[in-house]
């Protein structure tokens, strides 16, 4: 049990680190940006309270926000994604998920695609709908997600099986 809470530590210094120092730097074509915080609220553990994952993600998007300068969207975000964390879980490993027994680390990976890209859309498009909140700029808040989505999709498939999968 410390063991998971030490990974999970460590997890989130490293990941709002390499956000707030990395990731918020980089800009492309003014609206691509890549948001690889969300991948501790995907790897957070299935068997440990809903409740502890609500904060934790909270806590998470605020100090990316305090970092940011964002006034709130970046919790607001975390925190839906988080709630919507147990249906996407649902849908997309199905009775994996039903008997609690999910490991990350061996999950099929087209599973696990799925549910990274269906949770990171949903996570971008609350961001950006509340960072732009306008909808007369609907298209720019699409755009923006779609193409931010695609690149923290990327980023968060590559870091997963690179730090997460086990060793053939």
């Amino acid at each position: 049990m410390n063991n998971v809470i030490g990974l999970n530590t460590i997890r989130f210094i490293i990941l709002l680190l390499l956000q707030v120092m990395i990731c918020n730097h980089i800009d492309l074509f003014g609206y691509i940006n890549p948001y690889i915080y969300i991948i501790f609220i995907f790897l957070f553990p299935i068997k440990d309270e809903r409740l502890v994952l609500l904060l934790t993600s909270f806590l998470l998007g605020m100090l990316v926000d305090l970092f940011s300068d964002s006034g709130g969207v970046h919790a607001a975000a975390a925190v839906s994604l988080a709630y919507a964390r147990p249906v996407l879980l649902k849908s997309s490993f199905g009775m994996l998920y039903e008997h609690h027994s999910i490991k990350f680390s061996t999950t099929d990976l087209g599973s696990l695609i799925g549910y990274i890209t269906i949770g990171t859309f949903i996570h971008h498009f609350i961001l950006f709908s509340l960072e732009i909140f306008n909808i007369s700029n609907i298209l720019l808040i699409l755009k923006k997600t779609l193409f931010s989505s695609i690149f923290t999709i990327i980023l968060s498939v590559l870091i997963i099986i690179l730090f997460s999968r086990n060793k053939k």
